[in-house]
This record gives C-alpha cells, sequence and structure tokens, in this order.
C-alpha cells in the first residue's frame, strides 16, 4: 500500500524573497528619481573647460568673444593663440571665415550685436589674406558720417614791398572764400549702465569680481571689454572667453588690500562704490573666506 501524499498547495510552497518585477520597478523608480534630482535639484556644474572641449555652438561663440576682444585690443598674437587653442580642424584662422558665413546666414545678424561681431571677424580674416561668403551676406559697414563746416579763415596781409609802380587798391567788394572744413564724426556707441552689483562670500570663489554684459532683453553679449582700475594700475579682460559660463561673463580675481572700481571702458561710468576684497563669513557654513561681487551691465534707457 503506496503512502499518500497530499498535492502541494500554492499556500503551502515556500516562500521567495525574490520578486524579478519588482526589482526591475524599483531599479527604474531609482534611476527615475536620481535624474530628475541631477537634472532639477543638484545639476553638475562645468568648470575650467579647455576650449577645444567645446561643442560646435559653444566654439562659435568663442571665436565671436575672441575677435570682438582683439577689435577692441588689436593684440594678433593673442587672438590667433586663442583660436590655436580651440585645435579646430585646418586652417583657424579659416575657421573664422567659415564660422562668420555660418552665423551671417542665420537670424545671429538681426541684432545690432551680431551684426557688429560679424563685421570684426570679416576685418580680421581679411586682413590675414582669407575670404569668406559673410562679406556677400551682409551690407558692407558704412563709413562714418561727415559734418561740413563752412569756415572764413582771415589772412594777414603784408606791407606791399616798396615798388616804382603804384599799388592797386584793394576791391571793397572782395568776399573771403570759405574754407571747407569736413570732420569726421563718429556714431554714438551703445552707453551700458552698472544695473546691479551684489555681494556674495564663498569658499570657492573668494575674492572674484563675477561681471555679466546683456542686452536689454538679458541675453549675453560676448566679446565686450571690462575694466577694473586700483591706485596704480588698471586691467581689461572680456565677457565669452570662458564659454562654460555663458556669453555674458566675464572675472576678475581682486588681491586683498587693494580697492577696486569697474566700469566699460568708453561704454559706462565707473561704479560709484570701491570694490575691495575684505574677509566675510560664508553664511551656511561659517566658513572664512574673501568678499565678492556680482556685477551686471545692461544697456542705459
Amino acid at each position: 500500500m503506496s503512502e499518500y501524499n497530499p498535492r502541494t498547495s500554492k499556500y503551502r510552497r515556500p516562500r521567495s524573497y525574490f520578486s524579478l518585477p519588482g526589482l526591475l520597478i524599483g531599479l527604474a523608480l531609482g534611476i527615475g528619481g536620481a535624474l530628475v534630482f541631477a537634472w532639477n535639484f543638484a545639476p553638475v556644474v562645468e568648470f575650467d573647460t579647455e576650449p577645444w572641449q567645446l561643442d560646435r555652438d559653444a566654439r562659435a561663440r568663442y571665436i565671436v568673444a575672441i575677435m570682438l576682444a582683439y577689435s577692441y585690443d588689436g593684440d594678433l598674437n593673442l587672438a590667433v593663440q586663442r583660436l590655436i587653442d580651440l585645435r579646430l580642424p585646418g586652417d583657424p584662422i579659416q575657421a573664422v571665415a567659415d564660422t562668420a558665413c555660418q552665423l551671417a546666414s542665420t537670424g545671429y545678424v538681426d541684432s545690432s550685436s551680431g551684426l557688429r561681431a560679424i563685421r570684426a571677424m570679416i576685418a580680421f580674416y581679411q586682413s590675414q589674406g582669407r575670404t569668406g561668403c559673410a562679406e556677400l551676406l551682409i551690407p558692407a559697414d558704412s563709413a562714418a558720417p561727415t559734418t561740413v563746416f563752412e569756415i572764413v579763415v582771415p589772412t594777414s596781409t603784408l606791407p606791399p614791398v616798396a615798388t616804382k609802380t603804384p599799388t592797386p587798391e584793394a576791391d571793397a567788394n572782395f568776399t573771403p572764400t570759405p574754407l571747407r572744413v569736413i570732420v569726421a564724426t563718429s556714431a554714438p556707441q551703445s552707453r551700458f549702465s552698472l544695473v546691479r552689483l551684489e555681494t556674495f562670500c564663498s569658499v570657492e570663489l573668494p575674492g572674484i569680481i563675477e561681471v555679466y554684459v546683456q542686452n536689454s532683453s538679458g541675453d549675453g553679449i560676448p566679446g565686450q571689454a571690462v575694466r577694473v582700475r586700483w591706485v596704480d594700475g588698471e586691467s581689461t579682460f572680456y565677457t565669452g572667453l570662458k564659454p562654460e559660463r555663458g556669453p555674458a561673463y566675464a572675472d576678475f580675481q581682486m588681491q586683498p588690500g587693494l580697492a577696486y572700481t569697474l566700469d566699460m571702458p568708453g561704454q559706462s561710468n565707473a561704479s560709484d562704490s570701491a570694490l575691495a576684497a575684505t574677509p566675510c563669513i560664508v553664511p551656511e557654513t561659517g566658513d572664512s573666506s574673501l568678499q565678492s561681487y556680482r556685477a551686471v551691465f545692461r544697456p542705459s534707457g
């Protein structure tokens, strides 16, 4: 007589502590939550990016900044070295012409700042014997307007040399011919104002002046000259040369014990208050650091 073994019920089976569907669902939720946190609450801030590591659009903005900086300081060696640092394939100067052609065929030239940037690029690569299509796509830069003044220049009359013939009398109706003097007058530059100047204290950025130059819509303008001055010294730096911080950005490292004024040379007044790298305390951590500043320039009016 065989021994009776009752059928094993599913309720009597040993429990398993591993669930493949549960594992997959938990993994998906974990990855999704991590991405949401990384993108929205703790995004990675990129610092110290080398120029050659930039993507295509950022390289184009960087080239624009180089050309605008060159139009201000005329330092050809520095401009070429910055282009070489981009590690562009082929001729770096011809790359400027190609980039200008690309930008001139888009809406980039719809703004006055974009048009000025393209013309600065054209002037650079044409002076180095390169050609492109940008000069065919945008109107030529108009000559500076001129004003004509008519000035009557009086001339002194010397006593006549004695002669045997009588000196003819001067014509009482003689009218001096006016001298036409053509005086070139340049178009007024855009004026900027320091619309915001605030302080902050940071261990990562001690004693630094962060500057943002924007248009009236708040978009960054690369290649703008910014200047700091102190007793017996000054330094000029340019926006857009740190593309990972945006086209509007430029910065300057202060030295403790010096007071600085900030302006855009020829385009804005100097800051009313002096900026100094004085000791400060980071509010969140209580760590000691040096006072830093964040300044924003925008067009006046």
